[in-house]
């Protein structure tokens, strides 16, 4: 997947918003999965770089939990309201390919770009399917926000494990003690 994508850019978000908010929030369990997500270079957060993150993080979870496309649209409107600035291309100075960008300027803090990057990705793929982007997972014991960004039905759990554990626990529910 390009590292640039649309849906590239939510997945980061979702992964971003997974190691904010579910695991222990650190700068480098932060650096590693922007990392994994093709950011190159120094990646140098700090203790309020990553407040400002998780606060993000909390404010896109809202989004995958919101009850219909029209209740997160107006999520997703709040958010890019307080963050994005004008749409233009940027290259990073012929590092990366052409893409696009709705934060102030290439070296915009990171809670920042986050925040509108993140935003932006959401909001095209409810324009592009006209549907939230996502969820949290259906296990009450878990409720980890993921993406669905294809075609198909949609997801229930975050993962395969979740969906399993859920199916072994509803059969032992019916089971004769």
């Amino acid at each position: 997947m390009e590292a640039h994508s649309t849906k590239a850019m939510a997945a980061r978000a979702v992964d971003l918003c997974v190691a904010l908010l579910y695991e222990e929030a650190t700068a480098e369990s932060a650096a590693r999965v922007l990392r994994a997500h093709g950011e190159r270079g120094p990646i140098e957060l700090t203790g309020s770089d990553l407040r400002a993150m998780r606060e993000t993080a909390g404010r896109l979870v809202e989004v995958l939990a919101a009850p219909d496309a029209a209740s997160a649209a107006a999520l997703l409107n709040d958010l890019l309201e307080s963050a994005a600035g004008p749409p233009r291309l940027t290259s990073h100075d012929g590092t990366t390919g052409w893409h696009l960008h709705v934060d102030g300027h290439d070296d915009a803090p990171w809670a920042d770009w986050f925040q509108a990057s993140s935003a932006m990705a959401f909001a095209v793929l409810l324009a592009d399917h006209q549907r939230i982007p996502g969820g949290l997972c259906a296990s009450p014991t878990c409720r980890r926000p993921f993406l669905h960004a294809g075609g198909g039905s949609p997801r229930r759990y975050c993962s395969p494990r979740c969906a399993t554990r859920e199916r072994v626990a509803a059969y032992r529910s019916t089971r004769p003690a």
